[in-house]
């Protein structure tokens, strides 16, 4: 009885992992059916990684606002679209430093946000409507830029800050010393990051016993370290046999890492669960309720930034189309990794691998080829099913 406990015990606690594994299993299984090949070869795990970083990226800024409440942010496509249309015109037609188009970029990311987030906050305007209306002006923003038309080619050293791979540096075909070098370093890195998520874990759990929290079973937390040591040694090596590890990865852990450290061990990062929880409450013990929904969005405008800085490196290009529908896959993928339609529940963690999940479906649909109004259908019903498992997990615990 007590192994059966420890094993529903684990599966609860990494539920999206597992789900995120069996579709993995399901897809390979289904391409080898079907004789398209593996799911999993190097090129592709590393293909999926540079099509869905924008989703990561989207996904961490979405959850905060996610968690004030359930509330969401429609126009974080169209920022993507407005954000490559300014690097694309800055970098490409005035020839501006990349680096200063970058942080003009930025800034312009953070001003966007900042302008939305001051009508919600402190105007109190719903942030439905609000960022409803940021999601028409400001395509129409990017539109204008563009005039329509697609810029494009991006200078070669602003492509390597988001399309290149470490250690190699350049995309072209590898010897074999280089070949070998990389698939060592990246074995390497894999290892590293396994050793100090173990150390992490086992420290954390020991501090929060010592402080009298709640804390999981032994059993399992080794579950977990087994489960995800064993996913990020098989990435490595995947990795390793293409071309190394991309830097646009390098740029999603520093993302995923900073606003989880921040979101779970910072006082202000607690805050915005204490808001999403019950916002009088919050209000009453002490909270800058009006702060806290202020800084969400901005961050929105901010991470949009970025991944349209990203988006214009992966495609070359800055382009209308840029940005199409992006805000529902960063939703999409907040709700798949956990986070509550009512606020106040997710993380970071949970929205990469909802993330990782919906890249994969995305990826492996292609590869089947399945219709994309049949992707659509299926991506669609995949996030209701999150949310009414949420909401059914709800009744049931209150229950």
């Amino acid at each position: 009885m007590k192994l059966l406990s420890t094993i529903m015990d684990t599966v609860k606690k990494n539920g999206m992992l597992i789900a995120l594994i069996g579709v993995i299993i399901l897809f390979q299984i289904l391409l080898l059916v079907n004789g398209k090949g593996v799911l999993l070869n190097p090129a592709n795990v590393s293909n999926i990684i540079s099509q869905n970083a924008y989703v990561v990226i989207l996904a961490t800024g979405m959850l905060l606002c996610i968690l004030t409440g359930g509330n969401i942010d429609l126009s974080v496509g169209a920022v993507v679209c407005v954000i490559g249309a300014v690097a694309g015109t800055l970098i490409c037609n005035m020839g501006v430093n990349i680096y200063v188009a970058i942080a003009i970029s930025l800034f312009l990311g953070i001003a966007i946000g900042a302008w939305q987030a001051f009508w919600i906050a402190y105007v109190r305007i719903p942030p439905f409507i609000v960022t409803l209306a940021g999601f028409l002006y400001w395509r129409g923003v990017g539109l204008l830029i563009l005039n329509g038309l697609t810029i494009s080619p991006f200078p070669d050293n602003y492509l390597k800050l988001f399309t290149s791979f470490l250690p190699a540096s350049k995309a072209a075909l590898l010897t074999p010393e280089e070949a070998a070098m990389v698939k060592l370093v990246t074995m390497i890195v894999g290892l590293v990051i396994c050793l100090i998520f173990i150390v992490y874990q086992i420290t954390d759990r020991a501090t929060k016993k010592k402080k009298g929290y709640d804390t999981d079973s032994f059993a399992a937390m080794i579950a977990r370290m087994v489960i995800i040591s064993a996913v990020v040694i098989y990435a490595a090596w995947l990795l390793g046999q293409h071309k190394g590890i991309p830097v646009v990865l390098v740029i999603l852990a520093v993302i995923v890492l900073g606003y989880s450290y921040f979101t779970a061990k910072t006082v202000p990062g607690r805050h915005f669960y204490a808001l999403g929880g019950n916002e009088k409450a919050a209000r009453l013990s002490g909270i800058n309720t009006q702060r806290v929904m202020f800084f969400a969005y901005t961050n929105m405008g901010f991470l949009a930034a970025v991944a349209g800085l990203v988006v214009a490196g992966r495609f070359n290009s800055a382009n209308p189309a840029a940005g199409n529908l992006y805000e529902l896959d960063a939703i999409g993928a907040c709700f798949i990794g956990g986070a509550s339609a009512y606020g106040g529940t997710g993380t970071v963690g949970g929205a990469v691998i909802g993330a990782a999940f919906m890249g994969v479906l995305n990826n492996g649909m292609s590869y089947l080829g399945l219709d994309a109004n049949w992707q659509k259908t299926v991506k669609g019903l995949v996030v209701l099913f999150a949310v009414v498992f949420d909401v059914l997990s709800k009744e049931n615990r209150k229950k």
